[in-house]
């Protein structure tokens, strides 16, 4: 028997699945929703981290997925100016630089202009670029200049045949806390949040669906009744399709593995930029956790959803190689500090390569045979939100009386301060606990917000926090994101609730897992001692 009947079950916690289940649950649904691993746990952990239109999307002509990107940027940076911020990109411009030769953009000037041999001219990208500024309606983020780089900050740490930039601004977003955040605000609407719990199957009985579900840590399973089945599954969205939920489908899932490098600070000032390949291809060279430069991104074909994706000696190679081309200083394998790879689940539009593939989303209903199913399929994590609002008006007419759009302007939890109100911010929390360095104040700020305040509620001193991990990791942080954010295991803290993997050493945060296996029992009678 059932206890309860919801009417959105939601199979996937990442972006699309927790901004789903956020925009449900604020229109009164009743939702459920089941991660097999942790939060953010695939995809949406291991993107570039950008809230960006996607200016390379202009050449394959996806106007509107670029236009909906761009026009999404300022309405989230309003909403979350703790973990998303304005930057600005410098993109170096040579005579030589060409166009990946699938693009609609390139075989066009191939035919018009077929002196340029593919080359990208400089009014061409001027041109985009100007779209760019006003496809959607920019009104905080500054405009596109060009730049001299003799001379310059920005000039400095790249080859001196670049004599000249174009400057233009995107955003930066923490993409991991992004979801968690969302699953947060979910819940406190009325949404039931289940971390690693796996979902063994769903089946339709009459008018709605039994969701099995399985408790990954004790092997426990559990029976939920839901009116809706909702699956954004990611990379195995097609694998609950004719695994889980078992019905026809002729859609399909492309899986594009994309794979990003981290070394030490390679330039001084905080500026990304934009690289444009041999082979036309870019990349993006970003100012990341103030001590380190993040490199990607790749795109290669991967087959299995099943299989971990793992950044290959090979596009290690190819990014280094790539970041060479530009750079004064070459850097070399020893120099990477970290990798990481996601696999993209774009739909599979029957694009020529992983690159011409779409990003943009596709919505599917299936209601043969009973309760309905919507399947969800590719998506970009800057246009989240305008998903979540698709989804929604694909849902409502399934449930009479659900109000309209309501998440645009729409603070997600401790995101409730002026976009320009970070420096303020740090300086009232300073102020507060004196005893906060500049990075910590800095850091607790850029993950919580105005609820760095709840982080900390009466400490006067370090040793207030209890234990400490390493890097301004508190015994008192771990704990509230126990409590408040889901995490359970110290990869859940070290490298999807912060990024202190980083800075922590293999000891350091082994000494984390075991305190997190401990026995909250032991714990206190330790901290008695």
């Amino acid at each position: 028997m059932h206890s309860k009947t919801y009417d959105l079950f939601v199979i996937g916690g990442g972006i699309n699945g927790c901004g789903i289940a956020r925009d449900a649950a604020g229109r009164g649904l009743s939702v459920a929703l089941a991660e097999m691993n942790d939060l953010a746990s695939a995809t949406s952990s291991a993107s570039t981290k950008l809230f960006h239109g996607g200016l390379r999307y202009l050449e394959y002509f996806e106007i509107n997925l670029v236009r909906h990107a761009l026009a999404e940027r300022e309405v989230l940076l309003k909403a979350m100016p703790h973990i998303s911020w304005p930057m600005r990109f410098v993109l170096p411009y040579h005579k030589d630089m060409r166009f990946e030769g699938a693009t609609p953009t390139s075989r066009i000037l191939n035919v018009v202009m077929p002196w340029m041999k593919g080359r990208r001219p400089a009014w061409l990208i001027r041109f985009g670029l100007l779209l760019y500024d006003n496809l959607g309606g920019r009104k905080i983020l500054p405009a596109t200049k060009t730049l001299s780089l003799k001379g310059s900050a920005e000039g400095a740490p790249i080859e001196d045949r670049f004599e000249k930039a174009f400057e233009y601004s995107d955003c930066w977003i923490e993409d991991s806390r992004l979801v968690v955040l969302n699953a947060r605000d979910a819940e406190a609407r009325g949404a039931k949040i289940m971390v690693r719990t796996k979902v063994v199957s769903a089946a339709r009985v009459d008018d709605h669906w039994d969701v099995t579900v399985e408790d990954v840590d004790s092997g426990e399973t559990t029976t939920l009744s839901a009116r809706m089945l909702v699956n954004a599954g990611g990379p195995w969205v097609g694998d609950i399709i004719q695994q889980k939920v078992r019905i026809n489908s002729t859609e399909g899932v492309r899986l594009v593995r994309g794979s990003h490098i981290v070394t030490k600070r390679l330039y001084d000032h905080d500026k990304c930029y934009f690289f444009q390949g041999t082979d036309g291809r870019i990349i993006f060279a970003i100012p990341y956790e103030t001590d380190f430069t993040l490199i990607g991104t790749t795109d290669a074909e991967h087959e299995d959803p099943g299989v971990k994706p793992e950044c290959t000696a090979a596009e290690q190679s190819y990014l280094i190689n790539f970041i060479n081309q530009y750079l004064k200083q070459d850097i070399g394998p020893e120099d990477v500090v970290w990798t990481y790879s996601g696999v993209r689940p774009l739909y599979d539009d029957g694009a020529s390569s992983a690159t011409a593939a779409t990003r943009d989303y596709t919505l599917k209903v299936d209601s043969n045979g009973g309760a309905p199913i919507l399947n969800v399929f590719g998506g970009k994590i800057t246009t989240y939100r305008k998903l979540a609002e698709d989804a929604m008006d694909k849902i409502a007419p399934f449930f009479p009386g659900t109000s309209g759009h309501w998440t645009a302007g729409v603070a997600l939890p401790g995101g409730d301060f002026a976009v320009d109100g970070f420096d303020m911010l740090v300086a009232r929390l300073r102020a507060d606990f004196p005893f906060l360095s500049d990075f910590w104040s800095k850091r607790l700020v850029r993950a919580y917000g105005t609820e760095a305040w709840d982080v900390l509620a009466g400490a006067e001193s370090p040793d207030d926090l209890g234990q400490g991990f390493g890097a301004t990791l508190t015994e008192r942080e771990v704990r509230w994101l126990q409590d408040n954010e889901y995490a359970h295991t110290a990869e859940d803290i070290v490298w999807r609730r912060n990024k202190l993997g980083l800075r922590l050493t293999k000891e350091e945060i082994a000494a984390l897992e075991l305190y997190l296996r401990s026995d909250p029992k032991e714990r206190r009678d330790k901290a008695a001692e």
